[in-house]
């Protein structure tokens, strides 16, 4: 009896060695062989507006075709080459679905690269019709599902230092957003985070939040400006492509304060613009199409990225920030910006947290 358990426990311990050399055996595999280069990969940019007046849009196509040149540059073959087609969907929201499909349907694109929080869920059902085509979507989150790769910014941090500058410049306490539209990213993130920004630069801040109702008309961002100025409004942070520029006109012709967000703004209006809460949007589209074309691919996963990654920023280096904002703002600023890229505190539901 004695024999029989000792040779099961042979056996097993056996048995063991093997699946564990076996799993050694792929991982050496896995990391020791490089993936094969997607040559010839064909690309498509399908921009979810236009790109004029939109710089994150402008960015996605300049860091997708930055990383095709690159590519291209170590191609010993024409044929080796990517090329890159981009699509400008317009701003009816409405149709980007039916656009997107139908770029999709022409099963000529290897990968689909955009940049919208709403994409993803577009992406799913074509899927169902065309399994083989792969997306990947940036400035969105989406996990689970093999063809899709997302990648996110942290707009918590970008909404609260926004908020947070606008706050610390308010002399009447009367801050405010102007968006193109109400959406999941807009309600859930960039409004709230916004309004505990400008709130922990001082409690009683006041905040309200105007809808242009599309991405376009300067005439209504600045109509919504000038109706909030003659509140006591004194720094908008305008979310509304297009319109954001009827919402600049209003804030130069009355004095006051302008707060940006996704690319540097300060040249927008010198003298107006007090911040730019950034993301490095061409980077990244960079980073993501250099992956792909080299044979990677993040299938069915997600990735945010922040301050700490790089991704995310909060200009202090340009001419017109420190002519504009005093130096006594731009000290806590600064302090409490280097505090979150050096990992010393996060930005959460709470505000500023020691970690």
């Amino acid at each position: 009896m004695l024999t029989i358990v000792l040779y099961k426990t042979i056996i097993l311990y056996m048995k063991k060695i093997i699946l564990s050399l076996i799993s050694l055996l792929s991982l050496f595999m896995l990391v020791s062989c490089p993936a094969k280069k997607n040559y010839g990969a064909s690309i498509a940019v399908f921009i979810p507006g236009v790109m004029a007046n939109s710089p994150t849009y402008a960015l996605l196509d300049k860091g997708v075709r930055n990383a095709v040149e690159e590519f291209n540059a170590n191609c010993s073959e024409e044929s080796q080459k990517a090329t890159v087609y981009t699509m400008e969907a317009g701003t009816n929201q409405a149709e980007w679905g039916a656009k997107l499909t139908a770029l999709a349907a022409q099963q000529k694109y290897d990968v689909i690269i955009s940049s919208n929080s709403s994409l993803p869920e577009l992406a799913v059902p074509i899927l169902e019709m065309y399994p083989k085509q792969k997306f990947i979507f940036l400035d969105a989150e989406l996990e689970g599902i093999h063809n899709i790769s997302t990648a996110s910014y942290n707009q918590y941090e970008q909404a609260f230092f926004a908020g947070y500058s606008s706050g610390l410049m308010s002399k009447n306490h009367k801050v405010a957003i102007v968006a193109a539209q109400e959406y999941p990213v807009m309600n859930n993130v960039i409004m709230p985070y916004f309004a505990l920004g400008a709130k922990t630069a001082y409690e009683d801040t006041q905040v309200d939040f105007r809808i242009v109702g599309n991405w376009y008309d300067a005439n209504q961002g600045a109509l919504l400006a000038d109706a909030l100025i003659k509140n006591g409004t004194d720094v908008i942070l305008p979310i509304c492509g297009g319109a954001a520029q009827g919402v600049i006109n209003s804030a130069v012709n009355s004095g006051t304060y302008i707060a940006w967000f996704d690319n540097n703004g300060f040249a927008y209006a010198p003298g107006t613009v007090i911040s730019s809460s950034t993301m490095n949007q061409e980077e990244l589209a960079m980073e993501y199409t250099m992956d792909y074309l080299r044979g990677f691919f993040w299938h069915g996963k997600s990735h945010q990225f922040g301050m700490k990654d790089g991704m995310v920023d909060f200009i202090q280096n340009d001419p017109l920030y420190i002519s504009t904002v005093p130096a006594d703002v731009r000290e806590k600023l600064f302090v409490l910006v280097d505090q979150v890229k050096r990992g010393e505190v996060i930005i959460n539901e709470k505000g500023i947290s020691k970690k």
